[in-house]
């Protein structure tokens, strides 16, 4: 397959097509195109920032982290083991890194048509310089040009954040994790930029694989007795504790379900130590649920924001899982349930204002029968933007269409990346705010809002909201303090 002159940065791309909407679009867009990036949610590798040395080369850069992008080749059957997947970025050899991207290159075509090839395509000019598409012809002169670039200070993760003007940015960290990486971040005084999240589900998920191991070395990260229902609970409120002191504002449950419960104590403790024993799957799912309300419940106490991730199929091939391991792209939407699910824990503490409680979906059949009215509703809820499979031009537009009409603006957050590959950041957020003025102005033009209304909505999406609902400081906004 060949490729024509790169023509994917039209000024007006992704904007509405009726002229007078995409030229209201167009002012809006221009309004917000160069705000700085709040990026309050995500899956970037600390040690990029904490180290700050170059990276390697396109393809440990590009490829092995985005599973976006092989999840979709390995469907073509491309082996992942062709694309380098599974083999540590530092133990790829040169010659190896070449020949994956000649094969990416060979392949690019089937990009054709989803984000992913947005997203490229705007690294690709915009960060590089590029001026035709990528294809076999010229994959050499891309790996060449991008490594050298690579190889200079304006190219080292840190310089890149201050060229993408992102304003800060979270990963997301196991309770295991010892957080050596943002240790040293806080030393160098980027604490403040970079920062971490609370993603416990290796020590809440009974599914989760080597979970009774991973209770014992929590126990001993924290001095308590993870035997216990009162040593574990204790144990999690330690290292919520640690992580704030690196930088938390929220946790993150990636749970295969919305299920919530609120056990007596008595029965929590039990249901405890029958899983601690050895139970059945139904056990499983409810102390899942029982966890997230204890969660609620500790963030009530310390602020931590709660981020709910529902209704993934995750690691769904088997043969992937047991060859590579987790996230690999094989997670899948199923039918997620809200209303019931979420109940118990919203009659424990729904009505609490000071609670922050975000909810995602890959089941967009419930944006409007579901999320909307609970986050319409309850003042602990808001809704997470669109995420994984439809972190898309159409998703978004879903998104906007069905939430906004009952829940308004004011109970989502704005955007967030929730991204493993950090060159795609501005592009993803590139993306939401064309996205999201090609919708204010639709609502202007039929007399629904006014536009001084839509020019602060503008801003509102793009970064006020998303600092709001992750409770980052104004403070962390070195690059724009006018905003």
């Amino acid at each position: 397959m060949t490729a024509p002159l790169i023509a994917f940065n039209h000024p007006d791309r992704l904007l509405p097509i009726e002229a007078s909407v995409r030229s209201l679009a167009r002012r809006l867009y221009n309004s917000v195109k160069d705000c700085p990036i709040v990026s309050p949610h995500g899956h970037t590798d600390p040690v990029w920032f904490a180290d700050n040395q170059p990276f390697a080369n396109a393809t440990t850069l590009l490829i092995q982290p985005d599973h976006y992008v092989y999840r979709l080749l390995y469907s073509q059957g491309i082996p992942l083991e062709k694309l380098g997947i599974g083999v540590p970025p530092e133990q790829l050899t040169d010659s190896a890194a070449r020949e994956i991207w000649r094969l990416f290159a060979d392949n690019f075509w089937l990009l054709r048509g989803t984000p992913s090839r947005i997203w490229f395509d705007h690294v690709f000019q915009s960060v590089f310089g590029f001026e035709h598409g990528l294809h076999s012809g010229n994959s050499d002169d891309y790996f060449d040009r991008i490594n050298a670039a690579l190889a200079t200070p304006e190219f080292r993760p840190r310089a890149l954040m201050d060229r993408f003007q992102i304003e800060c940015i979270a990963t997301t960290e196991s309770p295991l994790d010892p957080l050596h990486a943002h240790q040293k971040i806080q030393r160098d005084g980027w604490g403040q930029r970079v920062i971490t999240a609370y993603r416990p589900d290796a020590v809440v998920d009974p599914d989760f694989e080597g979970f009774l191991t991973n209770l014992s070395t929590f126990g001993e990260l924290t001095g308590q007795d993870c035997g216990t229902w009162q040593g574990y609970l204790a144990a999690h409120r330690i290292r919520r504790g640690y992580f704030q002191r690196m930088g938390a504002t929220s946790s993150d449950h990636g749970h295969p379900s919305a299920r919530t419960a609120n056990l007596s104590g008595k029965d929590a403790e039990a249901l405890f130590h029958r899983i601690l024993k050895g139970s059945s799957a139904e056990d499983h799912e409810l102390f899942r649920g029982q966890m997230l309300t204890e969660m609620a419940r500790m963030s009530l106490d310390d602020g931590l924001i709660m981020q709910i991730h529902p209704g993934s199929s995750r690691n769904h091939n088997l043969a992937v899982f047991e060859r590579f391991g987790r996230d690999k792209g094989a997670d899948i939407p199923m039918r997620t349930d809200y209303v019931h699910a979420l109940k118990p824990l919203l009659d424990a503490f729904g009505n609490e204002a000071a609670l922050r409680l975000i909810i995602f979906t890959l089941d967009e059949s419930t944006y409007a029968r579901e999320l909307a009215p609970l986050a319409g509703h309850y003042p602990c809820l808001k809704l997470g933007p669109s995420w994984w499979f439809h972190d898309s031009p159409e998703g978004m537009r879903r998104f906007r269409h069905q939430i906004t009409e009952t829940a308004g603006f004011y109970n989502t957050v704005g955007f967030n990346d929730d991204t493993r590959a950090f060159l795609s950041i501005p592009a993803r957020h590139d993306v939401a705010r064309r996205i999201d003025c090609g919708f204010l102005a639709e609502l202007v033009l039929e007399h629904r809002i006014d536009e001084a209304e839509a020019f602060e909505l503008a801003q509102d999406l793009t970064h006020r909201l998303a600092r709001e609902a992750y409770r980052l400081p104004r403070s962390n906004n070195p690059l724009n303090t006018a905003i």
